[in-house]
């Protein structure tokens, strides 16, 4: 296996953890019932009554003579058309060069069909595209795209190719954040995950039920507290609650104490906070299951998804995601007795990420 880590970057629960709090019968029946538990995670949600709108905190260098608020136009009525039963759609953001031929984009939606039985999970994914050649491009390749309005005070280009930690980078992770609380307001569960990231099985059966928040890791050790694995938020999923409205609220609020931090950095930061002034549950996942640059297994048999964290580029994400991808249908076209020597079988080191982000082994 290859092990890594990744500096100031889950657990399976059981099933019954989640009616924990649950005060309806008909709720208790309804998910005992349920036999779904691997296309999504039933919850009883509901609806929120609002004007349409989310306020946006001011960015770096933005004037404050008068509030921002990004709107959110036609998203109501398109979230049906995505959700999963239980309410649940799956989102990843896009950029132009994201979304370009051959890009991350492409990737993305490819794992899909060459996964094990989640080719049905692409009718639940929503890609959020940031500019309107991304939402172009979207909508050539994929049924379900939105097209997220930038601020007009904000001076950020959303098109090309973002260096990491740069203004425009920051600008672009934020905004995703106002966007995932609306989604949430809106009363629909959500599991986010970057666009530089393949999916190779269902994913939702190794998520906590009982948690608000199922967060990846770059370093995952059994043995530590749930707090104490270094989170990345490059995948996670949330459900619609009053907590979890209230925790993004908090999250994005935090920005201006950590001002030209990211999302992540700030989430690490105020991690311990969310637990203790507003009771929210964050569970870790496994990178058994949910790999990346910075930690993955060899376990071809249990893997769900790879995200090509600790890696700075386009190009280098590119590169060895697409190797990571031939691994995998290299691995599928064996015959069963074959695949069970998965010990003779590894994923291709990734060179180019590896060496972009300087990452050493811990």
């Amino acid at each position: 296996m290859g092990l890594g880590r990744k500096d100031g970057g889950g657990a399976i629960s059981h099933a019954a953890s989640f009616l924990l709090g649950v005060s309806l019968p008909t709720a208790l029946l309804f998910l005992l019932a349920s036999d779904r538990l691997g296309d999504g995670l039933s919850i009883i949600s509901r609806s929120w009554g609002s004007t349409g709108t989310t306020q946006l905190p001011i960015a770096d260098g933005a004037a404050p003579a008068r509030e921002q608020e990004v709107e959110f136009a036609g998203l109501a009525e398109l979230l049906p058309k995505v959700a999963m039963e239980d309410r649940t759609v799956i989102i990843t953001p896009v950029n132009e060069a994201w979304a370009r031929p051959g890009s991350l984009l492409d990737l993305y939606l490819e794992s899909f069909k060459n996964g094990e039985d989640i080719a049905h999970l692409v009718n639940h994914v929503l890609v959020v595209a940031l500019d309107t050649l991304g939402f172009d491009r979207c909508k050539a390749v994929h049924p379900h795209c939105y097209h997220l309005q930038v601020p007009t005070t904000t001076t950020a280009n959303m098109s090309s190719a973002k260096g990491f930690m740069s203004r425009d980078y920051l600008e672009l992770v934020w905004t995703k954040l106002t966007f995932q609380q609306r989604v949430l307001e809106l009363g629909y569960n959500f599991l986010f995950t970057d666009a530089d990231m393949i999916w190779f099985r269902n994913p939702f059966r190794h998520i906590a039920l009982y948690a608000d928040m199922s967060c990846s890791s770059d370093d995952f050790k059994p043995s530590r507290a749930p707090l104490d694995q270094p989170l990345n938020t490059g995948l996670y999923y949330m459900k619609s609650t009053n907590r979890t409205i209230e925790m993004v609220r908090y999250w994005r609020a935090a920005r201006e104490r950590f001002r030209g931090r990211h999302d992540q950095w700030v989430f690490v930061a105020i991690k311990r906070e969310l637990v203790t002034k507003l009771q929210v549950k964050i569970e870790p996942l496994e990178t058994v299951y949910f790999g990346g640059f910075c930690e993955y297994h060899d376990d071809f048999d249990k893997v769900c998804t790879m995200h090509a964290d600790c890696c700075i580029g386009l190009e280098n994400k590119v590169h060895d995601l697409s190797d990571i991808a031939a691994d995998w249908k290299n691995y599928t076209s064996m015959p069963p007795e074959e695949r069970k020597k998965k010990g003779d079988f590894k994923w291709t080191y990734p060179t180019r990420c590896r060496k972009s982000s300087k990452w050493r082994k811990p």
